[in-house]
């Protein structure tokens, strides 16, 4: 080896050094370029209530391809109405969680918000509601909000306007029931909508709901991902979608796993976690 390969391995060998000392100091915020898109492997989803718990509509990824552009599109045309983000000018971020309640997920996400005494905002489907109702009690005792998700969980663009309003009415009814006030909250399921839907939904007086960031935790991501999804994208006013149940086919060990470390790096950045109707200042409750 001569002097010089040698003054360069050297010189590479006290880099990494420096960096170590320095990471052990101050603890760096490392996601890649791209979000991770592929799924754990070999990891099994909880069943524990067969196919009356399945999703009307179908899995999150039986029915995706709602594109973030059309999202976009709708908060433009409909800024009174529909939303995806919040305010930029203020480092506030609404974590939420859809699909559930659940026996599972659902109280494993709760433990972790009470433990950093974050409060987030919850779209519940309505007959999920009715087989957890002291979840949904759980989750208003800690303080969070309760939006609605539909009763069933259907793609909401094949109901014709009745079915609409039923499904969302019925939901209503349920969650109210439980929880002593109507949502004012609602996100459509698969967040699957358009002009017209948006038009119809807004007669029942409720404001629509998206997401600017998508954690696409209904891939059965790895905690690694889902965080990497999270934190790679987001930004002052950011909603951030993660779900706190599933179908079948969905595991989201990963994405209860992720939320404890995005939680505490975003803190760490002095972000702060509000509510959805905190975030964009509209009522929870009609």
């Amino acid at each position: 080896m001569g002097k010089k390969t040698m003054l360069v391995s050297l010189a590479v060998i006290l880099g990494l050094l420096a960096i170590f000392a320095y990471s052990s100091e101050y603890e760096l915020r490392f996601v890649p370029n791209k979000p991770y898109l592929r799924p754990e492997k070999n990891v099994p989803a909880p069943d524990e209530l067969g196919d009356k718990f399945e999703l009307k509509g179908g899995s999150e990824r039986d029915n995706r391809g709602f594109p973030q552009r059309k999202i976009e599109d709708l908060a433009s045309q409909y800024p009174k109405l529909f939303y995806r983000e919040g305010p930029r000018n203020v480092k506030k971020v609404a974590l939420t969680f859809d699909d559930g309640p659940d026996s599972v997920y659902t109280p494993q996400i709760l433990d972790v918000l009470r433990k950093h005494k974050v409060k987030a905002t919850f779209f519940l489907v309505g007959e999920r509601a009715e087989l957890f109702p002291d979840v949904v009690k759980k989750i208003v005792k800690g303080g969070h909000v309760i939006g609605n998700h539909s009763m069933t969980h259907p793609n909401i663009m094949k109901l014709n306007k009745e079915q609409t309003f039923q499904e969302i009415q019925k939901c209503e009814d349920v969650l109210s029931a439980l929880t002593g006030y109507k949502p004012a909250l609602f996100r459509s399921p698969y967040g699957s909508l358009d002009s017209q839907k948006v038009e119809e939904i807004s007669e029942l007086d409720v404001k629509l709901i998206a997401w600017n960031i998508d954690s696409l935790d209904w891939k059965s991501l790895t905690a690694e991902q889902v965080k990497a999804n999270i934190l790679e994208n987001v930004r002052e006013g950011s909603i951030i979608l993660q779900h706190s149940s599933g179908s079948k086919k969905e595991n989201l060990t990963g994405s209860v796993a992720a939320l404890d470390e995005v939680i505490k790096t975003l803190k760490k950045e002095k972000y702060k976690f509000v509510t959805v109707s905190e975030l964009l200042d509209i009522p929870y409750k009609k």
